[in-house]
């Protein structure tokens, strides 16, 4: 069973420039997901694909493969993962190696463990299913959320449960924006990962940090500074 890590990191990031490559507490923060995989043993091949030179020539300083540049027309805003993860594939395919198994993992994934990486390649054998990816639970039930009125007045969303007792409300999750591991076949079918061709990994929530502004960034910085010396994630 072939197996490859794609790690999809396009150059012309806006709200945080050059986010694929700044660094987050001493290194390129794509380093760290380039080392996960690396260092998890699980993969025959860790590609980045990025339509970017300088994050190619990065990329190859921590070890993975960048054998193309990809197109200008998967790097805008609006091209979803799966546009990346079939073009890599395909473009794989085209010259001869098929993988069975790819697994992207996120440049912005400095909280990346390797246990959970090999829980989610366990996980997708073990069940058949086409996908499976890192989630985690909201701290807040998602049923008592609020909305604010066009006339600036409080109002629940879901008035029949603002009195029900959180304990016995449905947990609900969230995908963790850490890694996708899927069967070759169904990435280049475009099948749908938010469905029951899914199982989950479930993350422990100071493990899970959304990083699109300069404000998250700083917190996940602190957040990692604290962890790392607590020993609770390896780099």
């Amino acid at each position: 069973m072939m197996k490859i890590a794609i790690i999809p990191a396009r150059g012309g990031s806006k709200r945080i420039p050059r986010k694929n490559i700044r660094a987050f507490c001493g290194e390129p923060i794509i380093a760290y997901s380039i080392k996960m995989a690396i260092e998890s043993g699980l993969f025959d091949k860790v590609v980045v694909s990025t339509d970017d030179q300088e994050i190619a020539e990065m990329a190859r300083l921590y070890g993975a493969d960048t054998p193309f540049l990809r197109p200008a027309v998967l790097a805008d805003d609006h091209k979803g993962t799966n546009a990346v993860i079939n073009h890599a594939l395909s473009w794989f395919r085209d010259h001869g190696e098929v993988f069975d198994t790819a697994c992207c993992i996120y440049a912005t994934a400095p909280f990346l463990q390797v246990e959970y990486l090999r829980e989610g390649l366990d996980k997708l054998e073990a069940s058949g299913r086409s996908f499976a990816f890192s989630v985690t639970s909201f701290e807040f039930p998602i049923q008592r959320s609020l909305r604010i009125t066009r006339q600036g007045f409080i109002e629940a969303i879901n008035p029949e449960y603002i009195f029900a007792r959180s304990q016995d409300l449905e947990p609900a999750y969230h995908d963790a924006g850490q890694f996708y591991w899927g069967r070759s076949r169904a990435f280049l079918q475009s099948d749908i990962l938010f469905s029951e061709a899914s199982v989950p990994v479930i993350l422990p929530r100071y493990l899970v940090h959304d990083i699109d502004t300069l404000e998250d960034w700083r917190r996940a910085e602190i957040a990692f500074e604290v962890l790392r010396r607590s020993g609770e994630v390896k780099e």
